[in-house]
């Protein structure tokens, strides 16, 4: 059927409209053909079998032609709209829309999607419907590149990587591009198995501090003080939640209205998952299921069943068991207290120690019920959370006992590791490379509203619900550990101490302003904090850096993360006049406003597969199997992000009522620094009128301090607000 070209093809939407209402009725047409044909040929054999011999009747012959043929059809309907979907999918314009506006042809093309989406989808609904992630140009790729670091390039260093870039545009780029565009047809996606293999599980330093990162609790609510009742309801919400997860009835994130989904697929590996070391290369362990825990208290490990008569523990009872644990007055084994300072340290001592020492006996199944668990459990012995007497101080320890704790009681492996401190304040550390951090953060999401506003606790701070004598005693996990192992603990634990100590870091929740009065002055939130950290690190370090702003490709099958370079030169003059007193507000404001757009037109490119660094990475992996040298790439991938930061999104804001529970705000999460001169900064909006922000650094460099760059980071978030002529008093009529 040939579609009609009268319309004004000037218009993207409707060339998008029409590409796809082409691609549809060209796939429908020929789906049809083949069902037809299938039917007519299943027809034309029953017809030619010979009648007297009994086989079918002619009745039946025509039952089955009709069950065929509807059962093609039926397939036929549901793999057409599963293309459609994809072919819609692709189209990515409605991202590059002015905020506030939308076109005609984009409200078409959104009912369109919704009407090929189904009423409720589930978790994994939209997978097979998601495009592939597309490889950009290598001379697109190339100039933009060029284009991110010359306000960082004195103009000699510029022309040398200006002749380095088009040198590789022209000549070993394109055979590289090559490779990779075969690579784009055959993969789900080009990058994810790469970037997972190469930057997460060959990585041979610590996981503790370098990778891991963490998520903390409820900023000032504590519900209970009874540790063992706030294991008892955090445990059974995360066991709610993968449960949930199992039967897929977790809603799929949409964007756009709840209209454009993102892909589901790093889900799949958050529970019943390990990190195993290797020499070589780590792997990631996944089981189907697991029905037990283990909890780490007091240089102890004990393995916690989860069903009792075929049923999930309540609150209550787990409660149970978690006080049994504590009220356990046995000692560490010989080795067991240190144990996991196995995972904190170096991969390749713990590779060889597991091979070694924990390949056989009890030590092969006690290792084999830590890493096979479900998750993991540390009921730690400290204090922790936020202390109004001494907010600094607090918060910093908070952040710090979740990114390392002692070193030794976390078992940084783990999808992810439940901390539960004594006064009842929790947390969670997470690995990294089976899953971002927004993952993660979806599920803590979850279980700190479940544990409040659903599960709640009695009047005495246990959870509500009996007791039950009949449930058997956890497990105390035996070892054996060697000395030879124990002389590897102790020094797989000082290079984690060491690495520990090291880290400088400041948590602080931001007060003056939120996203509600950033949205005031007609800006994007994320551009506002951007600009300011910019300006901070300025004033803080005097000069300008590479800065990488994690940004997601969710968009596409099997997405993970592209880099938002967001140290522009638009960036840059906005800062330089800031700090010029003989620039005037309406000059500065000008400034702002160019570097804010150029700061979102970056990050839409990220998402939308348009970004620098992933492709440069597998351009430079490919050129690694062809062994070929790329002086070009070799540079690129070898210059430092001194300034590294990341949005903690706040994804299901329905589970929060904040305007009937002010105090219920999230304190969002943090990571270490990613290079030793340098900074890392995370950062959560919280409702209308809180910033979150963590700060991290190391010690050992004379260059940083968190708590300076803290302080830059709040005067330049004034010093922008005051642009637009908000004073503090009319801030505080605001809030």
């Amino acid at each position: 059927m040939k579609v009609p070209v009268c319309l004004d093809i000037k218009s993207p939407g409707r060339v998008i409209y029409l590409w796809t209402l082409r691609c549809c009725l060209v796939f429908v047409n020929r789906v049809n053909v083949c069902v037809f044909s299938f039917s007519d040929a299943v027809l034309r054999n029953l017809k030619c079998r010979p009648s007297e011999s009994g086989y079918m009747s002619s009745q039946t012959k025509n039952i089955v032609s009709g069950v065929l043929f509807g059962t093609g059809l039926w397939v036929a309907l549901i793999i057409t709209m599963r293309y459609s979907l994809k072919v819609l999918l692709s189209y990515h314009g409605w991202m590059f829309a002015e905020h506030g506006k939308m076109s005609r042809a984009t409200r078409i093309w959104m009912c369109m999607v919704k009407i090929f989406s189904g009423r409720k989808p589930m978790l994994y609904s939209f997978q097979t419907s998601l495009p592939r992630l597309p490889v950009p140009a290598v001379k697109d790729t190339v100039n933009r590149y060029l284009e991110s670091v010359r306000p960082l390039m004195k103009d000699e260093d510029f022309k040398r990587m200006t002749a380095l870039a088009q040198d590789f545009a022209v000549n070993l780029g394109p055979r590289l591009q090559w490779y990779l565009k075969l690579k784009s047809w055959w993969a789900t996606n080009y990058v994810s198995d790469w970037w997972e293999e190469y930057v997460y599980l060959r990585g041979r330093g610590p996981l503790m501090v370098n990778s891991n990162y963490y998520a903390m609790d409820l900023l000032y609510v504590i519900p209970t003080h009874l540790q063992a009742a706030r294991a008892g309801n955090g445990i059974h919400a995360i066991l709610l939640y993968r449960h949930k997860l199992d039967r897929e009835e977790i809603k799929p994130i949409l964007l756009l209205g709840s209209t454009v989904p993102l892909c589901s697929a790093q889900w799949e590996r958050m529970f019943n998952t390990c990190r195993i070391p290797g020499e070589e290369t780590d792997t990631i362990q996944h089981l189907r299921d697991s029905k037990h825990i283990v909890v780490f208290h007091k240089g102890r490990y004990f393995k916690v069943w989860l069903y009792h008569d075929g049923r999930l523990l309540k609150p209550r009872e787990i409660e149970q068991q978690i006080q049994r644990i504590l009220d356990d007055p046995s000692e560490p084994q010989a080795g067991e207290a240190k144990l996991a300072a196995l995972t904190a340290g170096e991969r390749v001592p713990w590779a060889k120690c597991r091979q070694a020492y924990f390949g056989r006996g009890k030590n092969k199944q006690s290792l084999d019920a830590v890493e096979k668990a479900a998750f993991f459990v540390t009921l730690d012995e400290t204090e922790q959370g936020y202390r109004e007497e001494d907010p600094d101080a607090s918060m910093d320890s908070y952040a710090k006992s979740l990114l390392h704790g002692r070193c030794s009681d976390r078992w940084f492996d783990k999808s992810f590791t439940f901390i539960v401190f004594k006064n009842g304040k929790m947390g969670m550390n997470a690995e990294h490379s089976w899953a971002d951090a927004p993952v993660v953060g979806h599920l803590w999401e979850y279980v700190m509203s479940t544990d409040c506003f659903q599960l709640g606790y009695a009047e005495d701070g246990h959870c509500k619900g009996d007791t039950n004598p009949n449930i058997p005693y956890p497990t105390r996990l035996q070892w054996d550990i060697p000395e030879e192992c124990q002389d590897v603990i102790e020094t797989s634990l000082n290079t984690a101490n060491i690495l520990a100590s090291d880290v400088d870091f400041h948590s602080f929740p931001f007060h003056a302003f939120g996203k509600g009065l950033i949205k005031k002055c007609r800006t994007s939130p994320d551009a506002f904090v951007q600009l300011a950290l910019q300006l901070a690190h300025y004033k803080d370090m005097g000069k300008f850096c590479l800065t990488y702003e994690a940004s997601m490709t969710r968009l596409f099958r099997e997405g993970r993360t592209e880099t938002v370079r967001s140290c522009s030169s638009e960036s840059c003059n906005f800062v330089l006049a800031m700090v010029d007193p003989t620039q005037t507000v309406k000059q500065k404001l000008r400034l702002f406003k160019i570097a804010s757009e150029k700061h979102q037109h970056l990050y839409r490119l990220a998402m939308t597969g348009s970004g620098i660094d992933r492709h440069l990475f597998c351009l430079y992996v490919v050129s690694k199997y062809l062994a070929v040298d790329s002086p070009f790439l070799k540079e690129v991938l070898s210059e430092p992000w001194r300034l590294s930061t990341s949005q903690t999104p706040q994804q299901q804001v329905e589970l929060f009522d904040l305007e009937r529970n002010p105090e219920y705000v999230s304190s969002g999460g943090g990571f270490g620094p990613v290079a030793d001169d340098g900074y890392g900064v995370s950062y959560i909006l919280v409702g209308e009128n809180l910033i979150n922000f963590h700060i991290s650094s190391k010690f050992s460099s004379p260059e940083t301090d968190s708590h300076r760059f803290g302080k830059h980071l709040k005067q330049a978030m004034n010093d922008i607000m005051a642009l637009f002529g908000f004073s503090s008093n009319s801030r505080k009529e605001f809030h």
